[in-house]
């Protein structure tokens, strides 16, 4: 879907621009902002990428880390930024409560909202959407804006396609999920030519796991893990006091749910985890079974079919039994031969 397409004219001369993404934000989100941002430079626009929260230290390693603005750490330029903006690039997100406490700022501003996304169900906030819910990312989204939409191809350069590449990399389980299509790969392959090491972001982004992170997979793996074998299920269950213990800091968990998936058999994974104020959830599937209808209807979420996530007020246990509790009413397609 591409509505708003007369509003392309305001980028005809310099604009001052913020990009901004949902709260904690991931590889497909960084990824995507900071390289729309990078591309935004090249034609004198004045642009910032502003985010919610921090995020995992394995993006540090993206071109323009530096410059993306932190808003707990500079909330009054955040609010100024905003403001002041013609145009607010919304990306990976379709609803403004994703961006948490930037959402009455980013609803309040003057300027012209223009969502670029794939995720299912956006709202009607935008002046201007290109959206389309079968792109493997939202970095994929940025490569066909700025390509077929901008006519501005010639001008992605390495750090353009470093973001991008992990973006989509990210938002692709490394090119294994069921969203990586030959256009995809078309894509990955323009993104070398331009200039992305893919070798090199693979390190970055894989093998740059802290000692404590190791040791704390470790023990989830042999402490939290369940396995349901009859309705082909697995899940971690994680307490606050786990991730005190590890001192766990954001990113740290990042893949964990994909370990109860890789097990032979296991067609549904949850992680599950009290990060205090709430219970968080994250789903993984294999094949039709709809994480993002689990999500929806039982904890507030939503998402893809294959990896959803959502979020509960209850305490811990409570959450898990809610979740064991489903299962059943998913028995035919969880245990389908």
């Amino acid at each position: 879907m591409f509505t708003g397409e007369e509003n392309l004219q305001l980028l005809t001369t310099p604009k001052r621009i913020v990009i901004t993404t949902h709260h904690k934000p991931d590889g497909d989100a960084l990824g995507s902002s900071l390289g729309l941002y990078h591309f935004l430079k090249k034609y004198n626009h004045t642009v910032h990428v502003v985010v919610s929260s921090d995020f995992p230290s394995f993006l540090d390693c993206m071109p323009g880390r530096e410059e993306v603005i932190i808003y707990p750490e500079q909330p009054a330029l955040t609010g100024e930024l905003l403001a002041e903006a013609d145009i607010i690039f919304c990306l990976d997100y379709s609803a403004l409560s994703r961006t948490n406490v930037l959402e009455p700022l980013i609803a309040n501003a003057k300027g012209q909202k223009w969502m670029i996304d794939h995720h299912l169900d956006p709202e009607n906030f935008a002046d201007l959407v290109y959206w389309d819910s079968n792109a493997a990312a939202t970095a994929q989204l940025i490569y066909t804006f700025i390509d077929d939409v901008l006519k501005g191809g010639e001008k992605i350069d390495a750090a353009i396609a470093t973001c991008l590449y992990t973006g989509i990399m990210t938002d692709t389980g490394s090119f294994r999920f069921r969203n990586t299509t030959s256009a995809v790969h078309h894509i990955i392959a323009s993104l070398i030519d331009a200039g992305a090491k893919n070798w090199e972001i693979h390190e970055q982004i894989y093998n740059s796991s802290s000692e404590r992170r190791l040791k704390f997979l470790g023990y989830a793996l042999l402490n939290c893990l369940e396995v349901i074998p009859e309705y082909n299920t697995a899940y971690f269950a994680i307490s606050k006091e786990d991730l005190s213990k590890f001192e766990i800091s954001t990113g740290d968990t990042e893949g964990l749910v994909n370990y109860a998936l890789s097990i032979k058999g296991i067609r549904l994974a949850a992680l599950i985890i009290d990060r205090s104020e709430l219970i968080k959830l994250s789903l993984r599937s294999i094949g039709e079974i709809p994480c993002n209808e689990i999500c929806k209807k039982y904890f507030s979420g939503g998402g893809h079919l294959n990896a959803s996530g959502g979020s509960s007020s209850s305490d811990l246990n409570t959450v898990v039994n809610l979740f064991k509790s489903i299962l059943p009413d998913y028995k035919e397609i969880l245990t389908r031969k």
